[in-house]
């Protein structure tokens, strides 16, 4: 990452570590980690911390991941330990030289337990809280790098939709998993590094499970199926769902059902500008499927933030009055469930703009299969 980006998110963070009056922020292997300093790893037994204080920003690593530490983050205080020694020695050894003894430590909201039990032993005068506090309203507004890599994101979702709905009648038969493996080869075969989730195939009355993944149920004529999945670019992930049918009649009351879903999804696409609290865009997805009577069927909140988690601020639900801010990107994916019959989602994602929002999702999105290209 370039050393002018990482500069620049370090300084608004330490800004923020004195609005929250905190000596510093303790990131673990995490997308905060990634965020702040470039380096990306997943968490391990091993203790790896990025120390963030008002003065200085410092790594505390295992020796074996030093080196790859120093090629892949501008900050340049990488302080090292081995197999074979004590960390949290090291450990109190960089605490007071960043003065970390006492006052608060924000830790990352997903440390491990074993790590803030071990801060907590090793700084036993000092006060924790959460990273969150300072990260959250920071990262909740992407810069024109993030959107790039987000919109890249959504375009391969877009490639990836449109050729998988080109299946049409040669979908009939596969299993909900062999369609979930064909899926995940597109997306890396579109340039995305791997998928930013497990692909969600449900068909038929598994779609009436928001969160069912695929198995091994073999999609039939006629079965609505709800197709949810993204893919990652440079660590920021892609979010999109539509519901189709691949050949055959839908069942009754589908195509209701359907047209139900997509004038929510508008409504509330409609509702996005700066100013509106998050609540406001649940309300009006919701407001739809009230008057048409699936007020009851639609059993989550509307969106989420999406940037490098999938899941992150802000969520557009009915409890959240945080105002709208231009750079926010966050889903807007109402849905209808009818248990043991079938499931409608329709997903894109949107970035708020000056002066409303611009979707980054453009795939179709009706039910239909589309024709195969000539």
């Amino acid at each position: 990452m370039d050393r002018s980006i990482v500069d620049d998110r370090l300084e608004r963070v330490r800004s923020a570590l004195e609005r929250a009056d905190a000596e510093a922020l303790v990131c673990f292997p995490s997308a905060n980690m990634r965020y702040l300093s470039g380096f990306d790893d997943e968490p391990m037994e091993r203790h790896l911390f990025l120390f963030v204080t008002d003065g200085q920003a410092a790594f505390l690593a295992p020796e074996l991941s030093g080196e790859q530490i120093r090629a892949e983050s501008p900050i340049d205080d990488v302080r090292t330990w081995s197999d074979g020694e004590e960390p949290t020695a090291t450990l109190e050894s960089i605490g007071t030289d960043l003065g970390l003894s006492t006052g608060r430590l924000l830790v990352d909201d997903r440390m491990w337990a074993l790590f803030t039990q071990d801060l907590r032993a090793t700084f036993p005068d000092a006060a924790f809280g959460l990273a969150s506090e300072v990260l959250a309203d920071l990262r909740m507004r992407k810069d024109e790098t993030e959107l790039e890599a987000l919109r890249e994101a959504a375009a391969i979702s877009d490639a990836v939709s449109e050729a998988v709905r080109r299946l049409g009648p040669d979908a009939v038969g596969m299993t909900e998993a062999e369609l979930a493996a064909e899926i995940e080869n597109r997306l890396v075969a579109e340039g995305g590094a791997g998928v930013s989730f497990d692909p969600i195939v449900g068909s038929g009355p598994n779609g009436a499970r928001p969160h069912h993944r695929h198995g091994d149920r073999t999609i039939q004529p006629g079965d609505p199926v709800v197709l949810d999945f993204g893919t990652v670019v440079d660590g920021y992930a892609g979010d999109q769902t539509r519901t189709v049918v691949f050949d055959g009649d839908p069942p009754d009351g589908y195509e209701a059902v359907h047209e139900a879903v997509l004038a929510a999804q508008s409504a509330a696409v409609d509702a996005v500008e700066p100013g509106v609290a998050a609540r406001e865009v649940d309300r009006a997805a919701r407001s739809v499927l009230e008057q048409r009577g699936y007020g009851d069927r639609f059993v989550h909140r509307t969106g989420h933030g999406v940037g490098l988690d999938l899941h992150e601020s802000p969520y557009i639900a009915a409890d959240n009055d945080q105002q709208l801010e231009p750079g926010m990107v966050f889903s807007v994916e109402p849905g209808v469930y009818l248990e043991d019959e079938f499931g409608v989602r329709i997903e894109d994602l949107v970035v708020v703009t000056e002066d409303g929002c611009e979707r980054l999702n453009h795939s179709p999105r009706t039910w239909r299969p589309l024709p195969e290209e000539c």
